[in-house]
């Protein structure tokens, strides 16, 4: 029985000393449905489009994020969305999975779905171990 204990200790231990590979990118609906292990859709927050000081510019800049993350569903849903990212992160990996993809979605991929995914980008460098592989881009930042 000790073997047995000892065997599953070092089998779990093996488990969260693997590499994971975590993609997170920004997308917009307009332009298809990605593939991802997770898709947020963020279309209820504050859109900076109807902002015409703001149409222009994308999630990349201080002013347009601050627009949709300071708001109240803005702050309201990135304490949801970290507390469970950070959930399913670590459930994926004490099961031992090597690959975690979170897409998180617009209407058009440039303003919210960007200022979120950057904000997300933060949450996972100070989650992530040693030796992980974090990739974040935005796919669709540059179409209209």
């Amino acid at each position: 029985m000790k073997k047995l204990r000892k065997l599953e200790s070092s089998v779990q231990q093996c488990k969260l000393e693997q590499t994971m590979k975590i993609s997170l990118f920004s997308f917009g609906f307009k332009h298809g449905y990605p593939e991802a292990s997770i898709v947020v859709d963020v279309r209820f927050l504050p859109n900076p489009y109807w902002v015409p000081e703001l149409r222009e510019h994308t999630g990349l800049e201080q002013p347009v994020a601050a627009y949709i993350l300071e708001s109240t569903a803005g702050n309201d849903s990135l304490t949801q969305i970290d507390s469970f990212l950070t959930f399913l992160l670590n459930s994926h990996r004490e099961a031992g999975r090597q690959e975690l993809s979170c897409a998180i979605g617009c209407t058009g991929g440039r303003h919210r779905s960007v200022a979120v995914t950057e904000h997300l980008s933060q949450l996972f460098t100070s989650l992530r171990q040693a030796d992980d592989q974090l990739t974040v881009f935005h796919r669709d930042i540059d179409k209209t």
